[in-house]
């Protein structure tokens, strides 16, 4: 025992910290998915493995074998949803987004058409729920949303209440889609969006809603939701609905989103790192 301890150094200590971690944070990606229950059919089929050899009962041992050795690619395929969706928060974390060189000068310009996005989706939000006309927007963040943006219509407009208003105009072309707002500008609208799979949402919530949710559980994105039958306005953030939100919380929360956090991520750059011009 004295041996053990005595070659055991910060190293190992600070080995079995990382590995206790990574465990950690892979239970918490996993926790509110399918993948809980595979985790628990692992270790059930790992306890009978354990007992299998200790029995000494080989068929059964090589049985598990076998499904130990060849379910791992079928298992990657079954649960392809959960991995990306998993692969997708890691890359989203705080370190992942350290950026190690100094942008340009585009800052203060992409935070002023934030905050004209910002305000006019308020305003329009406003004016649509008063109106009991849905609306599905979906404001893009870190994670980017091309394949989205091929399934609908080109606009690159500057944004306006205005413009978002004749967007989801009943009867228009565009209407029935998701509207993607990048950088502050109206990217693309009339864009499906993937369903969300989670059943236990309220069913008085219709397919935009589950849209607006399937989309925030594929990426970072923050969609706002506006319901034809309630007039209620929703936001999805990272698999999460929150709802009643008036104008003026809608406009606050956002701001919170892409100004407050873009100001702090600006302040992670290493200025040592800069680029001069």
């Amino acid at each position: 025992m004295k041996g053990i301890f005595g070659s055991f150094t910060l190293t190992d200590f600070c080995d079995i910290l990382i590995v206790a971690y990574l465990l950690y944070q892979a239970v918490r990606l996993v926790r509110d998915t399918r993948a809980v229950q595979l985790l628990k059919g692992l270790v059930v089929l790992v306890m009978i493995y354990a007992a299998s050899s200790i029995l000494q009962l080989r068929s059964l041992s090589f049985l598990i074998r076998y499904i130990f050795q060849y379910g791992a690619l079928a298992l990657l395929i079954v649960f392809q949803p959960e991995l990306r969706r998993s692969l997708e928060q890691v890359g989203r974390t705080r370190f992942s987004n350290l950026q190690l060189f100094g942008g340009g000068n585009d800052n203060d310009a992409e935070n002023a058409r934030w905050r004209t996005a910002i305000g006019a989706i308020g305003e329009a939000a406003v004016f649509l729920s008063k109106r009991r006309i849905g609306a599905l927007i979906v404001l893009e963040r870190q994670t980017k949303l091309g394949e989205i943006v091929k399934t609908g219509t080109v606009i690159d407009a500057a944004p306006s209440a205005e413009i978002l208003g004749n967007i989801f105009f009943p009867n228009s072309p565009l209407h029935d889609g998701a509207l993607i707002i990048r950088q502050g500008r109206l990217l693309a609208a009339g864009c499906f969006l993937p369903l969300s799979d989670n059943f236990t949402i309220s069913k008085e919530m219709g397919t935009r809603h589950r849209a607006g949710l399937g989309m925030s559980e594929n990426s970072d994105a923050v969609v706002v939701i506006v319901s034809e039958e309630t007039g209620v306005i929703t936001m999805a953030v990272n698999g999460k609905l929150r709802r009643g939100f008036t104008g003026e919380q809608l406009t606050q929360e956002l701001k919170d989103y892409f100004i407050v956090e873009h100001e702090e991520k600006n302040d992670r750059k290493l200025p040592f790192f800069k680029v001069k011009k």
